[in-house]
């Protein structure tokens, strides 16, 4: 009972981060860890995916309420991010993911640099492109990082972040929003993977869902509330934070 209780804290605490700046992951899966050292990790990964889509899935919604997104170009992007997540699960099965465990804190620390030296970029919503472009290559975001998402994981909504901003003119406000329709995308591809093999703890995730969803609308009004420039911030602390996960997982955690 103690557990259930603490991962619910837990998940109420992700949802709402991953509600403004992307990484909730890394609250929720440590705390399934923490409190399952035994069980198996694609059983906890499942769990996870099984209360985080509901909360992503709610804070798109939220978004979509008051923020204006180009539906016609993020609907084939979410497309392309599911089809992406199912091959990049089906790719772990055969390569080694060492290689990219241990480029990844210089990717994301090349994304916090550039985003911190570029201070303006993320504020203003101007988006560069508009029909068949924007759509394009918003399709082609959700596909690389749905790939990545099934592949490997860890940043994934940043990631959806920073590409929204700089490829395509979103301020972080529209990008959050828009990655949360992504993320949606590539949350389900992976629990239903994680569903039809028997490693999701339903009673479990139902009820961190709960708790997920209840961050999620705090964390949604936080950022509708406070705008571009504070979803920036929580991004940027997000970044940091991945970092320093993944120098341990690639480096320091392997010794």
């Amino acid at each position: 009972m103690l557990d259930t209780t603490l991962l619910a804290l837990a998940s109420l605490f992700a949802g709402c981060i991953d509600a403004i700046g992307g990484g909730g992951g890394l609250v929720l899966v440590p705390a399934l860890f923490a409190s399952y050292p035994g069980a198996a990790p694609a059983t906890l990964f499942g769990t996870n995916k099984g209360a985080a889509v509901w909360g992503t899935a709610w804070a798109m919604l939220q978004y979509a309420r008051r923020v204006s997104l180009p539906w016609n170009a993020l609907l084939p992007a979410t497309a392309a991010a599911l089809v992406g997540s199912f091959a990049g699960a089906w790719s772990v099965t055969l390569v080694d993911a060492t290689g990219l465990r241990r480029i990844l804190p210089f990717v994301l620390l090349a994304v916090l640099v550039y985003t911190l030296l570029r201070k303006d970029m993320g504020r203003t919503h101007a988006p560069r492109y508009h029909g068949r472009t924007q759509a394009m290559l918003a399709s082609l975001i959700g596909a690389v990082i749905g790939f990545y998402d099934g592949f490997f994981g860890p940043g994934t909504g940043s990631f959806f972040m920073f590409l929204f901003v700089r490829l395509l003119g979103f301020d972080f406000l529209h990008a959050s929003a828009s990655a949360k329709l992504l993320n949606t995308g590539t949350n389900l591809a992976a629990l239903l993977l994680f569903g039809l093999t028997g490693h999701v703890w339903w009673p479990l995730a139902a009820v961190m869902a709960v708790a997920n969803v209840a961050g999620s609308l705090l964390g949604t009004h936080l950022a509708l509330r406070r705008g571009a420039g504070f979803v920036r911030g929580v991004f940027v602390c997000v970044v940091g934070a991945l970092i320093l996960k993944t120098v341990w997982d690639g480096y320091l955690g392997t010794r």
